[in-house]
């Protein structure tokens, strides 16, 4: 649980932040509820809204943005409500993908490419606005004999191609963005079990990470204790660039 005593609440109370997403983020934005609690004045308001003017003023709006199982909508819906208005207005605005989004289908190396360009030119296009970029979420996976069974034969295992893909895509966003301390790395988080060891599993002669079992309830989404370790994460992470 956050120390709120030793945290720079200051530099978050009196920022104008947009935070794009789909269900996991209202998981995020129920986590952030459940921390602060009754400490709501340290904190700027939380609002699902796109309306420009909610940036007059300092908030925490959020909203949903493009469709889940198509990545490209959601780099266009971002995009569209920065140009919207958004944009220069908010001081910090980032998004997230879910997990359908990148999937053992997906052409990663071009998508990867058409994410940094969309990026890198909105960032152009309003310097006043600090974008920053989250890891693709995880899943947790499958185990046991038939999963063995199923490699030795070459089958598909969908759970942990899936997870190899969101692994490749998320080790690309770290090394173009990590370094510059504009990544919140969602995925480390999800992968980080309460006693400080990651989950993994081997695959191929490599190892991936995955959503540790204990923050979930269906495999994907944020149970309780999730939730609040994904949105205390978050919390530190912004609080921290906003010295």
């Amino acid at each position: 649980m956050i120390d709120f005593s030793r945290l720079p609440w200051k530099h978050l109370t009196d920022q104008k932040i947009f935070f794009g997403h789909q269900s996991v983020g209202f998981n995020i934005i129920e986590g952030i509820r459940d921390l602060l609690g009754k400490n709501v004045e340290i904190f700027p308001k939380i609002l699902e809204t796109v309306n420009p003017a909610a940036f007059d003023t300092p908030v925490f709006a959020h909203s949903k943005v493009g469709d889940n199982g198509d990545a490209r909508s959601k780099l266009k819906s971002f995009g569209d409500l920065l140009r919207g208005g958004i944009g220069g207005r908010a001081e910090v605005a980032f998004f997230k993908f879910c997990y359908v989004d990148i999937t053992v289908e997906t052409d990663i190396e071009a998508f990867f490419s058409v994410y940094k360009r969309v990026m890198d030119r909105l960032q152009e296009s309003f310097p006043e606005t600090a974008l920053f970029h989250v890891t693709v979420p995880l899943k947790t996976v499958d185990n046991g004999i038939k999963i063995k069974v199923k490699r030795t034969l070459g089958l598909q295992v969908k759970s942990r191609d899936d997870n190899m893909k969101r692994n490749q895509f998320n080790d690309w966003l770290r090394a173009e963005y990590g370094k510059n301390q504009l990544l919140f790395d969602l995925a480390m988080v999800e992968s980080t079990c309460p006693d400080g060891s990651r989950a993994i599993f081997e695959d191929g002669g490599r190892s991936f990470y995955h959503l540790a079992p204990v923050y979930t309830h269906d495999g994907g989404h944020l149970n309780e204790r999730g939730r609040k370790w994904v949105a205390e994460n978050l919390l530190l992470f912004l609080a921290n660039r906003f010295q």
